[in-house]
């Protein structure tokens, strides 16, 4: 048998950019459905929607989906998904995928991956995923959050600044052909184990996650490991805005996206 992993969805109605953004519909049905059934295509053994907001928890529950309602004081994404695992009881040693609510097209390789490749290790409590970056402007996005990772393919550092630097071609004699080797791209999907999520909630915001605004690098302040799974590309984009809705569904719409 495979792994088994749980996957935890966080769904909050509140956004600033689009609003109620989980139950804007796409080519008719609610974008939360299509996340959750990425999940359940990668084989999680239980898919879970977390969410604040009655109105989310009413069209997930009429869908038969499994959700439930937390509290609203949260501040990441994280601290609802430890709600949820202590309220199933799970067991420290139990997988948990982190997968955003607002990912419809995040491929279930991927989901399925990032559980494997904390199972796979013992060195790590947290493991994501990353791909090579492509573009020159994807390098020096500020957007685009990067990771340096060690020869074990352990993360080293998060950044949104363009890293590793090189010293002898940035910023000035750059091209796409010229991008370092080592260069990835973060991809914001996350495993962890419940025990892990205990200890992660008894620290505190540290300095590098206020400068840089990435939470992971709380993680690497306090000395623990993140293991980094490469895959060839970046999944495409989530939904932030109307725009990036609209686009989700043209390509539901006219075949152009496998689900």
């Amino acid at each position: 048998m495979g792994i088994k992993f749980k996957v935890v969805i966080p769904a909050r109605y509140g956004s600033t950019r689009l609003p109620g953004k989980p139950l804007q519909l796409l080519a008719g049905k609610p974008m939360i459905s299509y996340v959750c059934e990425q999940a359940l295509k990668a084989k999680a053994e239980e898919v879970v929607v977390a969410t604040d907001d009655q109105r989310i928890f009413d069209r997930v529950a009429q869908r038969g989906i499994e959700v439930m309602m937390t509290r609203e004081d949260h501040n990441s994404g994280t601290e609802r998904l430890f709600e949820v695992a202590e309220s199933y009881g799970w067991s420290d040693e139990t997988i948990v995928v982190n997968l955003q609510g607002d990912e419809p097209l995040i491929p279930p390789d991927y989901i399925r991956l990032v559980a494997e490749q904390l199972a796979s290790q013992t060195s790590a409590s947290v493991a994501t995923l990353a791909a090579p970056v492509s573009h020159a402007e994807e390098l020096f996005n500020p957007n685009a959050v990067k990771v340096v990772l060690n020869k074990g393919g352990y993360a080293l550092y998060f950044s949104r600044a363009p890293i590793p630097w090189d010293r002898d071609k940035f910023p000035n004699n750059y091209d796409n052909e010229l991008l370092p080797a080592s260069s990835f791209r973060h991809i914001g999907l996350y495993a962890y184990s419940v025990g892990f999520l205990r200890r992660y909630m008894a620290w505190e915001s540290s300095p590098l996650e206020g400068i840089e605004s990435l939470e992971q690098l709380r993680i690497l302040w306090q000395g623990e490991a993140i293991k980094v799974g490469t895959v060839a590309q970046m999944p495409d984009a989530g939904v932030d805005t109307l725009e990036d809705l609209q686009r989700v569904e043209q390509l539901l719409l006219h075949g152009g996206l496998k689900l």
